[in-house]
């Protein structure tokens, strides 16, 4: 055979492994409303940047007839590429090959490119379409998966890893996403389940639709494994290039700057007014973080998930920065046990990935009740209170209004090591509200009160002057400034500038042993 021939057998090697399945079950996939895996990957990394890694690697099994059925790359597509410019590794589970089951072939690819993404400091982003571990392959197939879930625990904190559901993943496999800092999936085509409605349906008797047990919407706002919910396939894949401009490539890196045109000085008049003056009424608090990030580009993480509480991504002068902020728009803002976890979760991989955090504050306390305490409210809570004291990146806190109990404490306090905390003119920093102080201080002399109703209104009036201000505390030096809230955009810029060079460190360890 001439180099000329086995130049045109190469090529067409490569050009079978391209149609992957073949040409029907292609098909098959556009008809279900999803893209091949291919066609992800050209959504999702900037043209022609993608460096196709085993394109010719075949599955080894032999039993149950699968020596005769071949497929050149098997069912997965592996490689490197750029988003933005920046390096990133990609495997993307070709669904039209066996369902995108997973094979010991398949799974040694997959673990190739983690292994070089860990090496060269690179994030990692798992596109899933898969029916699970291939049945034929036994044991071989359950391996491949622990060696992904290996890989997936030993590059977790040093290089960013996001997992993209865009079909089945069930059994086994939702534990490498599980594994992962993000979950995108998208909604009517994505599911995640460790067991199925059939088998559900058998042991339990309950009957469930695949997409009301692990669809997008079901875990975006019940089980909050889903980060992001999103509509098509194509805006999935261009909010994944969308989060990875706020991240670094690795946790030696710094997320890279970004100039958004929004002046560092700007003062925002809105702020006056944003916050009712009856600290009884409720507002948005993203109205807040939207005036004080630049340009209003804030991405919220687990936006329908917990929403007493607000994550997410924005800059402040061109710099990435972390954002948890309670939402008194829901629940008035209080702490409880999906809220907590949500949150310290958050909190964690900022300060794995160097991304400094900005913490507002508005919560009237833990939410009290039966449920929570028996669902582990103390444990959970811990997890918030344990992430802000460990997490050593700059902390800048802005107290907005209430800042009760020990919801006080947990929220990026003083005491857990921020660096610099502000409030509002507004803040209420307390043990408890003005009234339930009043009520428990003042409990024998109300009751012998000939007017329990004045005297209660004047003992609550005179506690808020005494203690729901900010000033007992400035006065201690929990809080550093007590500011304009106008002011609130130069002055955490500024602070963060200021802590730029920042070094702490927590005591050696070989690990922490966080209350999970």
């Amino acid at each position: 055979m001439s180099n000329e021939q086995k130049l045109e057998r190469l090529l067409q090697m490569k050009d079978q492994a391209r149609l992957g399945g073949g040409l029907k079950r292609i098909e098959a996939q556009h008809a279900r409303g999803k893209l091949t895996a291919r066609e992800r990957i050209d959504v999702l990394l900037d043209p022609g940047t993608f460096e196709e890694l085993d394109q010719l690697m075949i599955h080894r099994a032999t039993e149950f007839g699968m020596d005769e059925q071949h497929f050149l790359g098997d069912a997965v597509v592996t490689g490197y590429g750029k988003i933005d410019g920046r390096g990133v590794f990609v495997f993307s589970q070709d669904f039209t090959v066996f369902g995108g089951s997973l094979s010991e072939a398949m799974g040694e690819k997959m673990s190739k490119v983690m292994d070089l993404a860990l090496k060269t400091g690179a994030p990692v982003i798992g596109i899933n379409d898969s029916g699970g571990a291939r049945i034929q392959e036994g044991v071989a197939s359950l391996g491949g998966y622990g060696d992904i879930f290996l890989r997936n625990v030993m590059a977790s904190g040093v290089v960013p890893q996001l997992s993209v559901i865009m079909g089945p993943c069930a059994g086994g496999a939702v534990y490498s996403p599980a594994l992962t800092d993000f979950i995108f999936m998208t909604n009517g085509t994505s599911q995640m389940f460790i067991t199925g409605p059939e088998v559900i349906k058998s042991v339990t008797g309950e009957d469930v639709t695949q997409e009301e047990l692990g669809g997008a919407i079901a875990h975006a706002t019940r089980s909050g494994a889903c980060h992001f919910a999103i509509d098509t396939e194509e805006d999935t894949l261009l909010e994944v290039r969308r989060l990875l401009s706020f991240l670094p490539l690795n946790n030696m890196d710094n997320a890279p700057i970004v100039d958004a045109g929004d002046d560092p000085t700007r003062r925002s008049e809105d702020l006056l007014t944003i916050v009712p003056d009856d600290s009884s009424k409720s507002y948005d608090v993203r109205e807040v973080i939207n005036r004080v990030i630049d340009s209003a580009d804030f991405m919220e993480v687990h936006a329908e998930y917990a929403q007493n509480i607000c994550v997410g991504f924005g800059r402040l002068n061109g710099q990435s920065i972390g954002i948890v902020a309670n939402q008194p728009l829901y629940l008035a803002g209080v702490l409880d046990i999906d809220s907590s976890r949500k949150a310290a979760r958050f909190v964690r991989f900022c300060d794995a990935f160097n991304i400094p955090i900005l913490t507002f504050v508005d919560v009237p306390g833990f939410l009290p009740g039966v449920a929570q305490e028996y669902g582990g409210i103390i444990v959970h809570g811990a997890k918030l209170v344990y992430a802000y004291a460990e997490a050593t990146v700059p902390k800048v806190t802005v107290i907005l209004r209430k800042a009760f109990g020990g919801a006080y404490d947990a929220m990026g306090s003083k005491h857990l090591r921020a660096d610099m905390n502000f409030s509002w003119p507004q803040g209420e920093i307390a043990v408890v509200g003005p009234e339930p102080a009043v009520n428990i201080l003042y409990r024998t002399r109300l009751s012998e009160s000939a007017d329990p109703v004045t005297e209660r209104a004047e003992l609550t009036a005179e506690y808020a002057e005494r203690f729901a201000n900010p000033y007992v505390a400035a006065a201690r030096g929990y809080v550093d400034d007590v500011i304009d809230p106008r002011d609130t955009r130069p002055k955490v810029i500024h602070a963060f500038e200021m802590l730029r060079s920042k070094s702490d460190s927590t005591p050696a360890k070989k690990h922490s042993n966080i209350p999970l």
